[in-house]
């Protein structure tokens, strides 16, 4: 049973507590144990609420909120995704998000996301990979460079033992940048010319651009038979990845039809094309990868419940490694009746 935090005191995980967890814990093992929370999630779709995220869009972005409760706790994230961010030295996605107990109502957990978010999509990507990509794959490739692409090597790493990387993106200097940062872990890499290039040879390939437009970058000549498309840039409406002509020829998998149809690849088709959800994989309820020639796309756009998972899992994390702060967040008056009779008290 749940319980209300103690009195007015909110736990707040900084971004440099944040990133001190991570360090102790150790960036595969918090992967690998990140991807069990998510998993164990999914596999209790049924009890979640599910709504698609509530958007606000510009000519410059999306700001979002991403709302979920399995009955006990209600988790949401505050999110942005400014693709013009970069060029003015901002991150392109921000975020921070609140974890409560449901029974009272009481914020339980305050903390950045902007890290957490790229652990939790990277994990979450290496989950799905594992009911989709080719038995025994080896290799995949990263089409896009920038802030993601090294958790998503990681993950793939840490989940499915991915050991050769094939890097391309349109600025060399982000590849650079890339192959720098992951040099350390034991990957064999290859940077690449040309995304043709990346792709040959891989038995994953993961999309993870930033630019808000209806981009190719995979085109259909460039996929054989066998592959897995992990899709993750293509996350709003206006943006996607992938020529039409791939999703086609591909068995699609998705986190919640009713987002995906309106931020995913699949904007592209008709609204009742037919895609099978993940959930129901991880379940048994329907098969994922069922033959060698068979080519797998998660079209992947990001879902509440995987925001909701990185809280528990943080808030479980707390517990025993003190990578937190106190705030004084939530008015506790010695009578909850008065409320006006604290603040006259403040004059004291």
């Amino acid at each position: 049973m749940s319980s209300a935090p103690q009195l007015n005191i909110v736990p707040f995980v900084s971004v440099d507590s944040m990133m001190k967890l991570v360090l102790d814990i150790g960036i595969e093992t918090f992967l690998k144990e990140l991807a069990e929370y998510i998993e164990e999630d999914f596999r209790r779709w049924e009890v979640f609420d599910k709504t698609p995220r509530v958007a606000s869009h510009s000519d410059d972005g999306v700001i979002e909120l991403m709302p979920t409760s399995d009955g006990s706790f209600y988790g949401f994230k505050y999110v942005n995704g400014h693709p013009k961010n970069a060029r003015q030295g901002y991150q392109t996605v921000t975020a921070f998000g609140v974890l409560s107990d449901v029974g009272s109502g009481y914020p339980m957990l305050l903390t950045e996301m902007t890290i957490l978010t790229a652990l939790r999509t990277a994990a979450t990507s290496a989950v799905a990979a594992k009911y989709l990509a080719p038995k025994n794959a080896t290799t995949m490739a990263i089409i896009g460079n920038g802030a993601q692409s090294e958790f998503q090597a990681m993950a793939f790493k840490a989940i499915l033992g991915i050991g050769n990387i094939r890097l391309f993106d349109i600025d060399p200097a982000v590849t650079e940048k890339c192959a720098a940062n992951l040099a350390e872990f034991g990957f064999s890499i290859v940077k690449c010319p040309t995304a043709q290039q990346a792709v040959e040879g891989a038995d994953i390939v993961t999309t993870v651009t930033a630019d808000k437009q209806y981009a190719t970058i995979l085109t259909d000549n460039m996929v054989g038979s066998g592959i897995h498309i992990n899709a993750v840039g293509g996350d709003c409406p206006g943006k996607t990845e992938l020529h039409k002509d791939i999703l086609l020829r591909s068995d699609i998998f998705v986190e919640y039809p009713p987002q995906t149809r309106i931020e995913g690849e699949i904007q592209q088709l008709p609204p009742d094309y037919p895609v099978k959800e993940l959930w129901q994989v991880m379940t048994g309820a329907i098969p994922g990868r069922t033959d060698s020639r068979q080519i797998t796309l998660f079209d992947s756009v990001g879902f509440a419940t995987e925001d909701f998972s990185a809280l528990r899992y943080l808030r479980d994390k707390l517990r025993t490694s003190g990578h937190q702060q106190n705030l004084d967040l939530l008015a506790d008056p010695d009578d909850p009746r008065d409320l006006f009779g604290m603040l006259l008290r403040a004059r004291k």
